[in-house]
């Protein structure tokens, strides 16, 4: 048997992490099987989807290297196959046309409620007489299509993940609805129902979503015994979880994939952190893996059925750690966009590539996140600093106008500056203004930076020079030092 799983999103919003981290499950399955990954857009709610969402969903699986074999296929192409296996379920008396106004629906559940009953239809319809049809229709009344559901049913299933599940039909809410109205007769189809039909027709084997289907998993095998199709297997994945243990929604902020990105998470930093999101390799002092060397090890024997909670900090040093690993071309590559973002210019010798390395190299040791690139990186981006409070206190230390004004005079009479001129430069002052080394350090940096804190100084001036704007920035700082 070949293993097939498929992801099947709703375009109704931009590609939710719980979808995300669904879809790496099913990927890691089917690449641990040597199986086929299939990709399905569920997008029959008519009013609520949008072209927008499907692409945000194809670009964040994309961008994940979740790479589907088949696909995507869309349910809104599919209508005329729904509506056939509508008419079959129907001709073999297993469903019903339910003429039920809601009017009627709506007394039913009041009239539940006020005796402390659970909401269910009392399946009123599912025995009409022709001559009751041809009344409702005389009518004018419309019609769904309801599914037979045997309240004496037992319905078993052994789930990958939670084991034994059993549920009675009782337990379902009565005959479901499986297509609405429609004044041509059958209407769109229901998600219980197109669901179904749609993993018969593409062979899944195997169902792999989080662990709020399960009730949908029971009435779904109702169906395909209705069809006479084989039952896949089911495996209920944990839920994700904010830190106060309930699911994750928006209300926690950031939850789609495309917000993810332009946080500045690396794909690969976030699809192995959303991999240890419910499931632990067999190694478990191994957190950093690439997708391919986690489809090597993954197993539902090791997903957890207690939900996961959501961790920053764990996502930041995954982060981390792929930066700090990344190789320069690439790490230039991805934080392009979020200077250009950010509006700095690309100019004036900040477009050559050798420039742009030597800046990534030296804040790479310091990025969690490749947006952090943005502030560290704001100094080499700007003709001129803003001194900070502390960096305006250094340089109205005694003796720093005179050791600036020195470093200034030394450096243009440099031919070629490197950082072995820079320090014979520092040496030189140190000696002829009879100061620290310390005061110079800081001078310096305070000078070209604006600020006391940042990357590696002599570094940094070496950068600054080569787009001259040391300089500059040295004689303002002698100004402000006087």
């Amino acid at each position: 048997m070949t293993v097939r799983v498929r992801i099947a999103p709703s375009p109704t919003g931009n590609l939710h992490i719980g979808t995300a981290r669904t879809a790496v499950f099913n990927w890691l399955f089917a690449r641990h099987h040597d199986g086929k990954f299939i990709l399905r857009i569920e997008d029959t709610d008519l009013e609520r989807s949008r072209p927008e969402y499907t692409e945000n969903i194809l670009q964040g699986l994309r961008w994940l290297g979740l790479n589907w074999d088949e696909g995507p296929f869309f349910q809104t192409q599919r209508l005329d196959i729904y509506k056939q296996a509508v008419q079959s379920l129907l001709e073999q008396g297993l469903a019903y046309r339910c003429y039920t106004t809601a009017e009627e629906l709506e007394a039913l559940r009041e009239g539940q409620k006020a005796r402390g009953e659970a909401p269910r239809y009392d399946n009123r319809h599912r025995n009409l007489t022709p001559e009751q049809e041809a009344a409702y229709k005389a009518e004018g009344r419309s019609f769904v299509i309801r599914f037979k559901i045997d309240d004496h049913r037992e319905i078993v299933w052994n789930d990958l993940v939670r084991d034994q599940m059993v549920w009675r039909g009782s337990d379902l809410g009565g005959d479901m609805v499986i297509a609405r109205a429609a004044a041509d007769g059958i209407g769109q189809p229901l998600y219980n129902f197109a669901v179904v039909v749609d993993d018969i027709d593409m062979q899944i084997t195997h169902v792999i979503r989080g662990e709020d289907h399960i009730a949908n998993t029971a009435k779904q095998i109702l169906l395909y015994e209705a069809f006479g199709a084989k039952v896949p297997e089911f495996a209920h994945t944990p839920l994700i979880l904010n830190q106060e243990g309930r699911k994750l929604s928006k209300r926690d902020g950031v939850t789609s994939i495309s917000d993810f990105q332009k946080m500045g998470f690396t794909a690969e930093a976030l699809v192995n952190y959303m991999t240890l999101l419910g499931w632990s390799a067999p190694d478990s002092t191994k957190e950093i893996f690439t997708l391919p060397e986690a489809a090597q090890q993954f197993s539902f024997e090791r997903v957890n059925k207690a939900g996961a909670k959501f961790d920053w900090a764990k996502l930041d040093w995954i982060n981390s750690q792929y930066i700090h690993a990344m190789p320069v071309d690439k790490l230039t590559d991805l934080l392009i966009p979020f200077w250009e973002e950010a509006g700095y210019k690309l100019t004036g010798g900040r477009e050559e590539r050798p420039w742009l390395k030597q800046l990534v190299v030296l804040i790479q040791p310091s990025l969690t996140r490749l947006v952090d690139a943005v502030a560290m990186s704001k100094l080499f981006f700007t003709d001129a600093v803003e001194f900070s409070e502390e960096a305006a206190v250094q340089l109205k230390q005694e003796g720093v106008a005179a050791a600036i004004e020195a470093v200034n005079a030394a450096l243009q009479n440099q031919q070629e500056f490197n950082e072995a001129s820079a320090q014979d430069i520092i040496k030189q002052v140190v000696k002829q203004q009879n100061v620290k080394k310390g005061l110079i350090m800081r001078s310096l940096r305070a000078a070209l930076t604006g600020d006391m804190h940042g990357p590696d100084l002599i570094q940094s001036w070496l950068l600054l020079h080569q787009i001259g704007l040391d300089q500059s920035r040295l004689i303002k700082a002698t100004l402000e030092s006087q």
